[in-house]
């Protein structure tokens, strides 16, 4: 296990909101001794006194429910430099001097070139590792280019492309339910499956984050790597063993069976929209070109659905929904599975014609199932819904992204084929939209979606 951490873009919100709150909880855990050595870099020119109050607020707001005494003694071991990423001199004495070091990339992927270029020019002491977050890449060209960068510096094993969705408890439930339960997995397919939604809606707004949505936006911001993600996961087969090599094959044998999309499907079976003012509750939301930072003339879209088929065995027939949206009436963030409808009812028999729906929350996280039951009159039926909270895991999502960064285990990152076959997927989406295949819809903060607020599907 590496003790030694660099992390550049130390003062942003990644490293605030969710790093320090993830290492706080290995180390009320046990996972990380007080000798583990913490170095946070970035521009602001800060000192070791100045950073340590930062990071106690921020962990004060984040991780609250680590006690107050582990947060402090995580804080004391913090070191700050003042470091730009592209200068070799400046960056190679900060990952130089203690052994292998984990160096976590938490800057904004335009950066992510240049941060590469410095590391293979200061030579990473051996057994070391680089974690990026996403999106890796704007399309499949700056996915590949990175690649060969990465490649240059480190040997595959040692990179970690992560994405903190696969380490949410209720993603693993899904292939826990599934390849645990006989019952699930005998009706695992597409005889049985008319379509799988993999959603993340939100009530959220910008929240101030034009600096990097505005030139990403949902399709890339989301499907193009977390919700791919979990399709791979509730679509591929049984691996062999749980190890990185067998679960990344067969995420890849996923990506590799979507077919490609043709310019008629992108008119058909993509939507995409961008929010504009109105009430989410009893909140007034401007328009999303209102927003500071914003830059009406990318025309970034922040709902973005796409429906892909697979062409494999297992899944012919069946419809794999995968949406994001923000500024929307409702939060739903799940993955649901939707049966086909029984073919028939015996004569007598009235109601509960709707299909099962087997759900898995992801926030809140929790297990949902629809089934059809015996009504309150004779002859009839009637839905029910059975639902099983899911325990709180040991760790956060990023406190156990890290400890497998830390320990090795590539298994909740993304190797390099599979980022690449995940911009192949999406790549005629962004040319078909770049064309105006499918319009850029307007809808009403608070509504449904594009086309939804007034019934249209």
């Amino acid at each position: 296990m590496i003790s030694r951490l660099v992390v550049f873009g130390g003062s942003g919100d990644l490293t605030g909101r969710y790093l320090l709150p993830g290492l706080a909880a290995l180390r009320a855990g046990g996972h990380v001794g007080p000798d583990f050595d913490l170095v946070c870099a970035d521009l602001r020119d800060w000192d070791d006194a100045h950073y340590r109050e930062w990071a106690g607020d921020q962990l004060e707001r984040h991780a609250g429910g680590v006690s107050s005494r582990v947060r402090r003694e995580l804080v004391e071991r913090i070191r700050y430099r003042r470091v730009d990423i592209r200068s070799v001199d400046e960056v190679s004495p900060v990952v130089h001097g203690g052994g292998p070091v984990v160096v976590y990339l938490a800057l904004a992927p335009a950066l992510f070139p240049a941060a590469i270029e410095t590391l293979r020019a200061v030579k990473l002491p051996a057994g070391s590792r680089i974690v990026l977050e996403k999106p890796f890449g704007q399309d499949l060209a700056g996915a590949q280019r990175l690649n060969g960068l990465l490649a240059e510096v480190l040997p595959e094993g040692s990179i970690f492309r992560v994405d903190h969705f696969l380490a949410m408890t209720t993603v693993q439930n899904v292939l826990g339910s599934r390849l645990g339960n006989r019952v699930l997995e005998s009706l695992w397919n597409s005889a049985h499956i008319e379509r799988m939604e993999i959603i993340w809606d939100e009530t959220l707004t910008l929240e101030g984050r034009a600096g990097y949505y505005d030139r990403v936006g949902a399709l890339k911001d989301m499907l193009q790597n977390h919700l791919l993600q979990l399709m791979c996961l509730v679509a591929m087969e049984p691996p062999i063993s749980f190890s990185e090599r067998d679960l990344r094959d067969r995420k890849v044998d996923v990506l590799r069976s979507v077919r490609p999309l043709t310019d008629a499907d992108i008119g058909g079976r993509t939507r995409r929209g961008r929010y504009t003012a109105g009430r989410i509750g009893q909140r007034h939301v401007p328009s999303y070109v209102d927003e500071p930072g914003v830059d009406p003339g990318r025309r970034t879209e922040t709902f973005a659905e796409v429906e892909l088929r697979l062409d494999n065995w297992r899944w012919s027939g069946t419809a794999f929904i995968l949406r994001s949206g923000k500024a929307l009436t409702a939060d739903r963030k799940e993955v649901a599975v939707y049966f086909r409808p029984v073919p028939g009812l015996p004569p007598g028999c009235e109601g509960g014609t709707e299909p099962n729906v087997l759900r898995f929350g992801l926030d809140p996280e929790n297990i949902t199932l629809s089934l059809t039951a015996v009504g309150s009159s004779i002859g009839s039926l009637a839905p029910i819904t059975l639902t099983a909270p899911i325990a709180p895991p040991e760790l956060p999502e990023y406190g156990r992204l890290l400890l497998n960064v830390l320990v090795g285990d590539p298994s909740l990152s993304v190797r390099a084929d599979e980022a690449e076959y995940a911009w192949r997927v999406l790549e005629p989406v962004i040319s078909g939209w770049d064309r105006d295949l499918a319009p850029l819809r307007d809808y009403p903060a608070g509504s449904a979606g594009p086309g939804r607020e007034s019934g249209e599907s």
